[in-house]
């Protein structure tokens, strides 16, 4: 049936409680708004964050790379180079000749970088944990549950 001439959304959804799609937009969107909010007395935006913390994660796993890093965070390279600048412009990163690829840089944390991301990751692992913590003892599934997600959609695709 149609009302004032206008056609009706041809969805498989009885509800809008059915569709995944929304329901994940609807969680994440709420999600990232505790988040930024978690993270503004940090000056930091959560990519920024997360970004960082990556960093700071990797740093002990040899040269990192600006390509490194955005695989490791899920980033876009493109987004991830202008996070760079602005927390290289902040003092939290510094960028080094790479010692094997004279094309690549080597990125780190400043000591400064490195202990606003131990401070920060406090404040974001504590939304996580007032925010999932609605599932309980389904939080590790629901957790597992996303990286199957992840890793089907990340394995390359052939052409």
């Amino acid at each position: 049936m149609t009302t004032g001439g206008h056609e009706p959304l041809r969805t498989g959804a009885a509800s809008a409680e059915e569709s995944t799609g929304l329901m994940l937009w609807r969680v994440t969107n709420a999600w990232q708004a505790a988040q930024r909010a978690a993270l503004r007395p940090f000056d930091l935006t959560h990519v920024q964050f997360v970004l960082l913390a990556s960093l700071v994660w990797l740093r002990g796993t040899g040269p990192v790379t600006q390509r490194g890093l955005a695989n490791h965070a899920g980033t876009d390279a493109m987004m991830t180079s202008q996070v760079l600048r602005t927390l290289e412009a902040k003092g939290l990163v510094e960028r080094a000749a790479h010692p094997s690829d004279a094309r690549a840089r080597a990125l780190r944390p400043t000591p400064a970088g490195t202990k606003l991301a131990n401070r920060a990751v406090g404040a974001v692992e504590a939304v996580d944990d007032e925010f999932f913590g609605v599932l309980g003892a389904r939080a590790a599934a629901f957790t597992g549950m996303l990286g199957v997600v992840h890793a089907a959609r990340s394995r390359p695709t052939r052409s």
